[in-house]
C-alpha cells in the first residue's frame, strides 16, 4: 500500500475553522486521475488540489483541481490555499519557493504572489488566468425557483441574471436584501432543470447570489450554491468572486478604473470568509482580476491508495 501526504487549510480567513477548507496533496506523483477523483470525493471539500512537477521547469508546479464529482480548469480558493501550503514548505520539487509562484492549470498559467505576516506566509494573491467572458442571461423566475425566493426579489437594475467567467463559469444574480439572501435555500431539482437549459457550467449549474447596500456598494455579501456538484453551499468561492468583480467593473461608465472590492461569504454557514479583489479596467476593457486572502493551516496526514 502506498501513501501520499496531505495538508488542509482554511482559506479566505485568519481564524481557524472559518473560511473555506481545502485539502492539498503537495506531491501527487504516482496518482492517476481516477485516484485523484476518489481522494477528492473522500475529502468532500468543495475542492482538493493535487500538485505535480511543472511541464516547464521555469514554472513552480502543475496543479490539478477536483471537486467531489469532477476535475475543473480553475478555482480561486484552491489556488490561494495551495500557494499558502507550498509557500510554507522548505522546497517545491527541489526548488526553494520565492514570493512569486506560477502554477500550470487547465485554464492557463496562474500567477501567484505570497502574502506574509511577520515574515511568515499568511496567504496569497493570484491573478485570474482568463479574460472576462460574459455568457447568456438567465430568467429571473428560474433563479428564484432555484433558491426558493419571490421572483420580485431578483434585481435587474444593474444587470440581468447572467453567466460570467474569468476561468470557470458561474451564474450570477443580485438580490434585493440581506433578508432575501438569508432565506435562500437551494432546490436541487430546479438546479437540474437550469443545468439542462444552460450548458455553460461544466459541473452543472453553480449559482452566485449577492446583495449590496447603497452606502457600501463594493462590500458585497454573497452565497454560492452548487448542489449538482455535491456542494450544497460553498463558504468562499474565489473564481466566482473574481468573475463578479470583473463583470461589475465592466459595467461602470469609466473607461479606465481600478476597483477594490470585498466579498463577504459563508456567514449563513458559520464560516465567514473575506475575499479581496483588485480589478483593473483600461480602454473600456477589464484587463486584470486579482483575488487575495489569508489562510490558516489546520491538519496534516496521509492518504493510502
Amino acid at each position: 500500500m502506498n501513501t501520499v501526504a496531505y495538508v488542509t487549510a482554511d482559506v479566505f480567513t485568519s481564524e481557524r475553522f472559518a473560511g473555506n477548507p481545502l485539502a492539498v496533496i503537495s506531491d501527487a506523483r504516482g496518482l492517476s486521475g481516477e485516484a485523484m477523483q476518489k481522494i477528492a470525493t473522500e475529502f468532500n471539500y468543495s475542492e482538493t488540489t493535487f500538485v505535480l512537477p511543472p511541464e516547464n521547469p521555469e514554472h513552480t508546479a502543475r496543479v490539478r483541481i477536483f471537486t467531489p464529482t469532477a476535475e475543473i480548469p480553475f478555482a480561486g480558493h484552491p489556488n490561494v490555499g495551495t500557494a499558502f501550503v507550498l509557500g510554507r514548505q522548505a522546497d517545491i520539487f527541489g526548488k526553494v519557493p520565492g514570493d512569486r509562484l506560477i502554477f500550470e492549470e487547465e485554464a492557463g498559467l496562474v500567477d501567484v504572489q505570497l502574502l506574509r505576516t511577520g515574515g511568515d506566509v499568511s496567504g496569497a494573491k493570484i491573478r485570474a488566468p482568463g479574460q472576462l467572458q460574459v455568457g447568456d442571461t438567465i430568467a429571473g423566475d428560474l433563479i428564484a425557483r432555484c433558491i426558493q425566493v419571490d421572483p420580485e426579489s431578483i434585481r435587474h437594475t444593474t444587470h440581468a441574471p447572467t453567466f460570467a467567467s474569468v476561468g470557470l463559469p458561474f451564474a450570477f444574480a443580485e438580490l434585493d436584501s440581506l433578508e432575501t439572501l438569508g432565506k435562500a435555500s437551494p432546490n436541487a431539482a430546479v438546479f437540474a432543470e437550469a443545468a439542462a437549459l444552460h450548458k455553460e457550467d461544466k459541473t452543472g449549474f453553480s449559482l452566485f447570489v449577492y446583495t449590496r447596500s447603497s452606502d457600501k456598494p463594493w462590500h458585497i455579501r454573497a452565497r454560492v450554491f452548487a448542489p449538482l456538484d455535491n456542494v450544497i453551499e460553498d463558504p468562499a468561492t474565489g473564481s466566482a468572486s473574481a468573475a463578479l468583480g470583473a463583470y461589475l467593473t465592466s459595467l461602470l461608465p469609466e473607461a479606465d478604473v481600478e476597483m477594490k472590492i470585498t466579498i463577504e461569504q459563508g456567514v449563513e454557514m458559520g464560516r465567514r470568509s473575506l475575499i479581496g479583489l483588485d480589478i483593473r479596467k483600461s480602454g473600456g476593457i477589464v484587463t486584470d482580476a486579482f483575488l487575495s486572502g489569508q489562510c490558516v493551516g489546520i491538519m496534516r496526514g496521509e492518504v493510502a491508495f
